[in-house]
């Protein structure tokens, strides 16, 4: 039965694809990616959405929080991506700085990474004040994905990783801030840790594909940081994720192993030698 099998009509996936899948009811699967050869894999095992997250300021820089990550830094990763990928949707987020508060500078900022790295789509964080920006960039060509719940981008507003929208305000906000960006346009919304029941609702209600990280299953797709579903990263220990390896631990030993056949001269061997 795959679903990987029935998916394997799209060619290319674009956002309208989707949308298809949304309307038959097919799970969406989103990773993340920063450079080539890591999305040449994941780009050959069939994942549908390549997010180059602004998570590159934790994962591959070692930053504490989203905020440092530039624009430029955004697009030498997108460009590496872009570079890897025949069939997934790529889509790169806006950095902190590059959008926020002027719909003039965030469409220069969108142009940028579609130009520069060949981009397929952007996402940015906010509801109702980004939705002017929003509508600007998509009225230039330019596809945009949402991200509403936590958005890690204005960590220091909420001062903690926690869940968010558990309160009945907070979370009648959100569902009227996803009605929002989709009238503006947006192909697809990101939620990110919130309750399941709130997640499900959203996606009930909206028309677009709504995609999870923490929200719960009843959302019509999933994405993780490509790091922690590796187990690349050890700290990070989220109720949401799931860990479908321990590269941390099994790189830590292959490099140990390297290291005493060099000391021990037992690499190279004879038949590793011209």
């Amino acid at each position: 039965m795959s679903v990987h099998k029935e998916n394997k009509e799209f060619k290319k996936i674009t956002t309208h694809a989707l949308l298809a899948m949304k309307q038959r009811g097919e799970k969406i699967s989103m990773l993340t990616a920063y450079d080539f050869s890591m999305a040449t894999i994941l780009d050959d095992a069939g994942i549908d959405v390549l997010l180059v997250g602004d998570s590159a300021s934790h994962v591959m820089a070692g930053h504490e929080t989203t905020l440092p990550i530039t624009l430029d830094q955004m697009i030498y990763h997108a460009a590496s991506v872009i570079r890897a990928v025949k069939r997934s949707l790529v889509v790169v987020d806006l950095p902190f700085g590059s959008y926020q508060g002027n719909s003039k500078e965030a469409l220069n900022s969108a142009i940028r990474i579609m130009k520069e790295a060949g981009a397929h789509s952007i996402k940015l964080e906010g509801g109702e004040e980004v939705v002017d920006s929003v509508k600007r960039i998509i009225s230039s060509g330019v596809p945009v994905m949402g991200h509403l719940g936590l958005t890690p981008q204005s960590i220091y507003k909420f001062g903690t990783y926690t869940v968010r929208a558990k309160e009945d305000e907070e979370a009648e906000q959100l569902v009227k801030n996803a009605h929002l960006l989709q009238e503006a346009g947006c192909f697809a919304i990101v939620l990110e840790k919130i309750p399941a029941a709130l997640g499900k609702r959203v996606a009930d209600e909206l028309k677009i594909p709504v995609i999870g990280i923490g929200a719960g299953g009843g959302v019509d797709g999933q994405v993780l940081v490509m790091h922690d579903m590796l187990g690349i990263n050890k700290e990070f220990n989220p109720r949401f994720l799931r860990r479908y390896l321990n590269m941390y631990e099994q790189i830590l030993e292959a490099t140990k192993q390297y290291i005493s056949d060099v000391k021990s001269r037992d690499f190279p061997n004879e038949s590793e030698q011209y």
